[in-house]
């Protein structure tokens, strides 16, 4: 008999003990008040480890976390993995202000090369409808798309909402801002890059208005002419 068993109150079986008396009932009241006390303090130590059976807190199982789907997306090309447009611009602030006249969502570098779009919108063929937006609204401007999709670069010349010649990726690179490699291979980030004192200019931070400015300081427009009629200087 163990010793709690020993602590309890024992109840005769047969004859007038079978009625307890009210000593007796209080203490085995007692008895159970103490029992149930020293069961939950040894449960409540053994609720800090799992219970046998269970299993303990769960990982993020990232088969199904939202990260799991987005590098799927990526490694079969239906989500680019990055995708610039590479321009001759000499302002990233111009740049950025045809995006924003364009709808696209973009931040833009400044190099002496030439200024670039880091897009945002990677999906399906959002980085191909993008530069072409932006070459229809500003005629007479190039530029090359370049995209990493499923680890495969393409570089493609457009020109007035068209697509043109396309370039193996190691000749656009000879010629394009340095920074243009390691963003499409992931070695560095637009965050990065600004650390380091490149400028950067978000179309999302500026509104029509503010835009048709910053394009009017940069163009020499015609007589009752827009952005699309003006010539870049």
């Amino acid at each position: 008999m163990s010793e709690r068993d020993s602590d309890r109150p024992e109840f005769s079986a047969g004859g007038e003990d079978d009625h307890l008396s009210d000593e007796e009932i209080e203490r085995a009241l007692a008895g159970f008040e103490q029992e149930f006390q020293e069961d939950a303090a040894g449960g409540s130590q053994a609720s800090d480890g799992p219970l046998d059976g269970q299993a303990g807190p769960q990982e993020a199982d990232p088969l199904t976390s939202g990260g799991f789907d987005e590098e799927l997306e990526g490694l079969i090309g239906n989500k680019a993995k990055a995708a610039l447009i590479v321009t001759r611009l000499a302002s990233a602030e111009l740049l950025a202000a045809f995006c924003q006249i364009s709808d696209i969502s973009a931040v833009c570098l400044e190099d002496s090369e030439g200024a670039v779009a880091v897009l945002r919108n990677l999906d399906g063929d959002g980085p191909e409808a993008a530069v072409k937006d932006l070459t229809c609204v500003i005629s007479g401007l190039s530029a090359m798309l370049v995209v990493n999709r499923a680890d495969k670069l393409e570089a493609k010349l457009w020109v007035d909402g068209r697509s043109g010649e396309a370039f193996p990726p190691p000749v656009l690179f000879a010629s394009a801002a340095g920074f243009v490699e390691d963003l499409l291979i992931g070695a560095a980030d637009v965050d990065m890059l600004t650390a380091q004192g490149i400028k950067s200019f978000d179309s999302g931070d500026m509104d029509q208005a503010h835009a048709m400015g910053v394009i009017a300081s940069h163009t020499r427009f015609r007589r009752g002419g827009g952005p699309a009629s003006g010539r870049v200087e």
